[in-house]
């Protein structure tokens, strides 16, 4: 049976015989499994209402009762974790080994933020005047909206309305077009959760939907993830409006191997970089930059295990490598191939689409490895988003930071050592907004991520997230008693 799903706008589910809608295609099968609404320009307009509606409410509600409501958020998804990543995986074919947990983790997430909502602290400041009392206190900024992508959509709605919602914000959630189910089945959850009608909206659709959220002139930030292309025209939008933004976008990640590193250790972390997720993550350790001593052992090792990943069903828990998640990526992902060939890389490990009986309907990538590519080529310096690694020959610590930084991503880094003064150099001079020294491609609620350069500014996670979604008000008080001269400050 096809779910047909619905717009959540102002604590209602809005339908319409009239509806424009869109398929939600599995990328196993390539049927159609669910039914999207497509957003209406009067619909995007009718949820910013909502939102600025229930803000005035919302912003005066405590933060104990906040954290109560993100607290009983948390407990609805934990509770339903199986069946949300059986969503998602049917959604956009990343295997339910990851989903599951990563329900779990967006849970984390909430209960996290839930913490914080009643300790928004502002700070008292000791001033050159002694009579004069100054302090400040951190206030949400309005209506925020929220733009996901489709390669972990609920992660990456936690990421932003966590903290959100947490600092006393209400939001309109943008998923996208190519994943939206898992956030519309959420929004089921915050109505059962209780909060008040308004606080969160979800509208879906195609770019339609994001231009006119942006163009409303009435939102007051926006948190957005996604390519860099459409991250520069939503910064340039946002700009023209006077509306801050957090971007979190694509990274083309080093992952460096020195030949001191815990071989089994390192090459296991350069497969999670890589072909964890079919690929499919901004953070992929895309490029593998592994020193000269090692370089031969590092690719058998890597070729020998790539050949033998397990490609199936994502809703299977034996599958160790699903789907890529819609066809225009998978195209790319093969033109992207066929292109580093055509520049003269050497291909170690796959190259083309995955055969066999139980893909053949499958937008499945075989797991890819380019060997002794050069740093300019394309492979190396575009993001793929896919399951395809460019393996990168160095010499010395200060080559491999050059060959790291040159590039216009700066979001994620490994460095692979034993000796701690060489990763504490290297991690130090790294372009990147995180560092994993020793593994790879991990995440926590508590530790701030977010990238540089052309992957974007802001940060999500962790405590300094709240910092995106609050504005800080000075108050002054004069407490003396003497007449001050009007025209001197």
């Amino acid at each position: 049976m096809q779910n047909k799903y619905s717009l959540f706008i102002g604590g209602r589910w809005i339908e319409s015989s009239q509806q424009e809608r869109f398929p939600a295609i599995n990328p196993y099968t390539q049927e159609e499994w669910a039914s999207i609404p497509q957003a209406s320009e009067e619909q995007v307009a009718d949820a910013i209402v909502a939102a600025r509606k229930a803000f005035g409410t919302w912003r005066k509600t405590s933060g104990l009762e906040r954290g109560r409501l993100l607290n009983k958020l948390a407990d609805l998804l934990a509770d339903d974790a199986e069946r949300m990543g059986n969503l998602e995986s049917t959604d956009n074919g990343k295997i339910i080994r990851e989903t599951r947990h990563q329900m779990t983790f967006c849970a984390r997430q909430y209960r996290f933020h839930a913490g914080f909502a009643d300790k928004l602290w502002g700070k008292s400041i000791p001033l050159d005047q002694r009579d004069v009392l100054d302090y400040t206190v951190r206030e949400p900024l309005g209506v925020v909206v929220l733009v996901t992508a489709w390669n972990s959509p609920m992660v990456l709605l936690s990421n932003k309305l966590a903290p959100a919602l947490a600092a006393g914000n209400c939001v309109v959630i943008k998923p996208s077009e190519h994943a939206s189910a898992s956030t519309l089945e959420f929004a089921r959850m915050v109505e059962m959760a209780g909060f008040p009608a308004g606080v969160v909206n979800v509208v879906t659709g195609d770019a339609r939907v994001g231009k006119a959220l942006l163009n409303s002139g009435r939102i007051n930030r926006v948190s957005f993830t996604g390519s860099p292309g459409v991250g520069a025209e939503i910064a340039a939008n946002a700009g023209r409006n006077l509306v801050p933004v957090t971007l979190e976008l694509g990274g083309k990640s080093p992952n460096i191997i020195f030949d001191d590193a815990d071989l089994p250790k390192a090459v296991n972390g350069a497969l999670a970089g890589i072909f964890a997720a079919t690929g499919q993550t901004c953070i992929a350790g895309s490029r593998l930059l592994v020193q000269r001593p090692v370089y031969a052992e590092v690719v058998d090792k890597l070729v020998e295990r790539a050949k033998k990943i397990k490609l199936g069903n994502p809703v299977d828990k034996a599958t160790e490598m699903g789907t890529v998640a819609n066809e225009p990526q998978f195209r790319r992902i093969l033109q992207m191939i066929d292109k580093a060939k055509g520049e003269g890389a050497s291909l170690a490990a796959g190259g083309g689409r995955a055969g066999g009986a139980e893909l053949a309907k499958g937008l499945f990538v075989e797991p890819t490895i380019f060997v002794d590519v050069q740093n300019d080529m394309s492979i190396a310096q575009e993001e793929v988003f896919g399951p395809v690694l460019s393996i990168i020959p160095f010499d010395t610590e200060e080559e491999a930071i050059e060959i790291s930084n040159t590039t216009r991503f700066g979001l994620a880094a490994g460095v692979w050592t034993t000796n701690i003064s060489r990763a504490l150099r290297v991690s130090r001079e790294i372009d990147t907004g995180v560092v994993w020294i020793n593994t790879y491609r991990v995440s926590a609620a508590q530790a701030p991520f977010g990238g540089v350069k052309d992957s974007g500014f802001g940060r999500e996670r962790g405590d300094v997230a709240l910092d995106e979604f609050t504005s800080v008000k000075n108050i002054m008080v004069d407490f003396s008693n003497a007449d001050r001269d009007p025209f001197a400050v």
